[in-house]
């Protein structure tokens, strides 16, 4: 067991704990130490698709929009590669997914702070030293003044889809699954956003390769782009996280809900990628592929003997998907042998943290919180939580370029004066009157 009290412990090496490494490391007046349960630094890994590249531009990397002079800067890792030349001449300041995620591992590996196979199961409290006690998979304990979330949102699977049969999948673990998912005779995609319209486009570009049915159904009443607008990029504001803070909490929620295409909607040219390959395989003829909106789907059954194995997936079965035109209020069914969810994402309370639930803050719908300095427990400077915040702190929650910004205000708010000078007034607009 550790006896020295370090000043904070975070749970949880998504990139935003891991830009509050690189954040802290240079920094003796805080002596932080990271638990992350996965071997080493992995984040999305399954939709590592070839091409696929960030929806922020590189300046949203783990520390530049805090400390543009830090090591573990995305132009440093370049050079550090030897590709800083290329990507100069790329003109594009979108990095790749890949790149990004092999960025995040150089980051890691220079840092004195993180412990990977680390897997924390309890977190108490000790009253009379006014200390956090983390206890590990391992029996290990650690103690800290301070704790910060980083433990991620967890794919998300419907209600009606809970303990279904077969193989189906998350969008998380598509790549792994690519290639027994092309040995069925039908494929059909659930859910809308980015990561659905580059699963529908790789498979749409192999589909007469392989030949089967592809479906792509969305709830949404269409294929929605994402807006990137520069004045709508200022709501990734410090004025406008002041602004919907300060809200009530019924209309944050409302704003919630109606601002999701402004953070999960499609990149722009991806949808006119998709049309423009839609066109060029039609030219043949018909395409084995349908684009449905307005879908909600309310049921799913598996039958696994509906089906022959030819695939060698372990399974032979067919899926039979009850949806509901929201529009025409009409109830329809798909039938199909490969389904992938991609259902996005949503955090759910870690269990680890049942012994100090009485220690946080929460709404009135059962969720953290969140003060405007990111804590959410009673004493406002004790416990962090890294993103999942859309419902107090609006689209900067998971946000990769307001990660630094979040990242600079625990770090002040945990030394009690801004080692990072944090931005007051960036918008030329005004949110609230």
């Amino acid at each position: 067991m550790s006896t020295q009290p370090l000043d904070f412990i975070g749970i949880g090496l998504g990139p935003f704990n891991l830009g509050l490494a690189c954040l802290t490391e240079p920094l003796d007046e805080l002596n932080g130490l990271f638990l992350e349960s996965k071997p080493d630094f992995e984040w999305h890994s399954g939709m590592f698709l070839e091409g696929a590249h960030l929806q922020t531009p590189f300046m949203s990397d783990l520390v530049t929009m805090a400390d543009p002079t830090s090591p573990y800067s995305f132009l440093n890792y370049l050079k550090a590669k030897g590709r800083l030349y290329s990507f100069y001449i790329r003109e594009n300041f979108y990095p790749l997914r890949t790149e990004y995620n092999d960025y995040c591992r150089w980051a890691a590996d220079q840092l004195s702070s993180i412990r990977f196979s680390t897997t924390v199961t309890a977190v108490t409290y000790d009253e009379t030293a006014e200390e956090y006690v983390v206890t590990t998979e391992a029996g290990e304990s650690f103690r800290a003044r301070r704790l910060v979330l980083g433990t991620g949102t967890p794919p998300y699977v419907p209600d009606s889809c809970q303990g279904l049969g077969g193989d189906v999948i998350h969008n998380s673990r598509y790549l792994q699954n690519k290639e027994a998912l092309q040995k069925k005779k039908s494929i059909t995609l659930v859910g809308s956003g980015q990561s659905a319209a580059e699963i529908y486009y790789d498979l749409l570009s192999e589909i007469d390769v392989h030949g089967y049915r592809l479906n792509w159904v969305t709830r949404s009443p269409r294929f929605f782009p994402l807006e990137y607008t520069k004045l709508t990029l200022e709501m990734t504001s410090p004025e406008y996280v002041d602004y919907f803070h300060a809200l009530p909490e019924q209309t944050r929620s409302r704003l919630e809900n109606q601002q999701k295409n402004l953070f999960k909607g499609i990149d722009g040219e991806l949808i006119d990628a998709i049309f423009d390959l839609l066109y060029q395989k039609n030219l043949a003829g018909p395409v084995q592929t349908r684009l449905l909106t307005n879908s909600a789907l309310h049921s799913a059954a598996y039958d696994d003997t509906s089906g022959t194995d030819t695939g060698g997936t372990g399974t032979s079965g067919t899926y039979t998907l009850g949806f509901h035109q929201e529009e025409q209020g009409k109830d329809f069914t798909l039938e199909t042998e490969g389904l992938i969810l991609a259902t996005g994402y949503k955090y759910t309370v870690p269990a680890f943290l049942e012994p100090v639930k009485d220690r946080l803050m929460w709404d009135g719908q059962g969720r953290f919180d969140v003060a405007r300095n990111y804590s959410i427990d009673t004493t406002g400077r004790g416990v962090f939580l890294q993103n999942a915040s859309v419902h107090t702190h609006s689209i900067t929650s998971p946000d990769l370029g307001m990660g630094a910004y979040r990242n600079a205000y625990i770090i002040g708010a945990m030394l009690g004066y801004d080692h990072y000078p944090v931005e007051k007034t960036i918008a030329f607009q005004e949110f609230a009157v």
